[in-house]
């Protein structure tokens, strides 16, 4: 063999060599995860797509005012990394919980996005006096038949809130045209958003000057829409067991008062905080139920607290 072609098979060889130590690199192990950890940080400037949209509305992307503000969105949310990787992490444990009970209510599957918005999927408390994951104010959960009160506050109940806000977002959608501005209302208000609609002499969102929150609304949520179903396209990197996921339940009837949550908890093997923990909507450590109405506590199955 001449030497020049010695030459040529050993630097093929070397590189055939360099491609497998690469790959066995960028494997998926734990330790190459904390290496990419460690080394892997760029910021870059983000294209929007060109097709987005909401409840499958288009967004009027062609114009330059939707363009940047989409833009911005994007950027804040794919950038602000720590809640991003939280909003991942939370949405394997509740959309599942979510999802089925918009489907029933023919609500789009796109609504999901705006408890993401409204509390980051926590049993957020806002300044307004709204709670829950969905945000709902006092006035809307008593007249949607939640129990509201010192005692029991029900918009902290993960279904039965869902239930109201389809309820809320499907009148707003029959008062206003669009999911889009039943979306908007439920920032706003349907009133409010209605208001503004007649006196700008408009009929879509988009066209709406509006106040700061407001005016982000949808934009926020169809960021996060993008961005939780697209991960490894706004470099967010995780493995499926760094996802936190829904404890299995079953529920226990209860008729009667309860004067002591501690010892109840005790007689499933549980300590009063996880019973909490299942049970938001439990609000003092007693149950009054005067009227002997009947509950459905969440008990969690065996196994999972040890």
């Amino acid at each position: 063999m001449k030497t020049a072609e010695r030459i040529l098979a050993c630097v093929g060889l070397l590189s055939l060599c360099f491609i497998f130590i690469n790959a066995l690199q960028d494997a998926p192990t734990d330790e190459n995860f904390e290496k990419k950890l460690i080394n892997d940080y760029n910021v870059y400037a983000l294209q929007v797509p060109e097709n987005l949209n909401f409840a499958g509305e288009a967004m009027p992307l062609s114009n330059p005012d939707i363009l940047e503000r989409m833009d911005r969105e994007l950027l804040v949310n794919t950038y602000w990394q720590s809640n991003g990787l939280l909003m991942f992490k939370r949405a394997k444990k509740y959309f599942p919980i979510i999802e089925p009970i918009l489907a029933k209510h023919g609500v789009p599957d796109d609504f999901k996005y705006l408890a993401v918005i409204e509390s980051g999927l926590t049993n957020a408390v806002s300044p307004a006096g709204a709670r829950g994951v969905w945000q709902i104010m006092k006035t809307t959960g008593r007249e949607n038949g939640l129990e509201v009160n010192t005692n029991v506050d029900e918009r902290y109940h993960l279904e039965k809130a869902t239930e109201v806000a389809c309820k809320y977002l499907i009148r707003a959608k029959e008062n206003l045209g669009s999911w889009t501005l039943a979306a908007a209302a439920y920032n706003a208000g349907t009133a409010g958003v209605s208001r503004r609609l007649k006196e700008q002499n408009v009929t879509d969102y988009y066209d709406l000057l509006l106040g700061e929150e407001t005016g982000r609304y949808l934009f926020r949520i169809v960021a996060l829409k993008e961005i939780l179903s697209n991960p490894g396209k706004y470099g967010f990197n995780f493995r499926e067991k760094d996802l936190y996921t829904n404890i299995p339940t079953y529920k226990v009837e209860v008729d009667t008062a309860v004067t002591d949550f501690s010892k109840f908890a005790e007689k499933f093997g549980i300590n009063y905080k996880i019973l909490k923990l299942h049970n938001p909507w439990l609000r003092e450590k007693h149950l009054n139920n005067k009227s002997r109405k009947l509950y459905h506590i969440d008990i969690p199955k065996e196994g999972y607290y040890q």
